[in-house]
């Protein structure tokens, strides 16, 4: 079972998770102290971290749904693609 620890940054509580493989840093609270919920929304909207988070998945989690992940890729990052052809 993974052991999670907090850290105060600047007033913002930043969760640690350690696991047997390493120690894992919470990104989104990390962004919560920079008006995160535009920048996670903008991150989650770039097609590179989808196909990211897409290999992480299939990888780490033997009930990854690759039908539900296909659509979502299929709408990730389409008009920043169409503007650059």
């Amino acid at each position: 079972m993974a052991k999670s620890n907090k850290i105060e940054v600047k007033g913002t509580s930043i969760t640690i998770l350690k696991e047997p493989q390493g120690e894992y840093i919470s990104l989104t609270d990390m962004l919560k102290a920079k008006d995160g919920d535009f920048f996670i929304s903008d991150w989650l909207r770039n097609r590179n971290t989808v196909e990211f988070l897409g290999i992480w998945e299939s990888v780490n989690n033997p009930d990854f749904n690759y039908g539900e992940f296909a659509i979502i890729r299929s709408r990730a990052g389409l008009n920043s693609y169409k503007n650059s052809f």
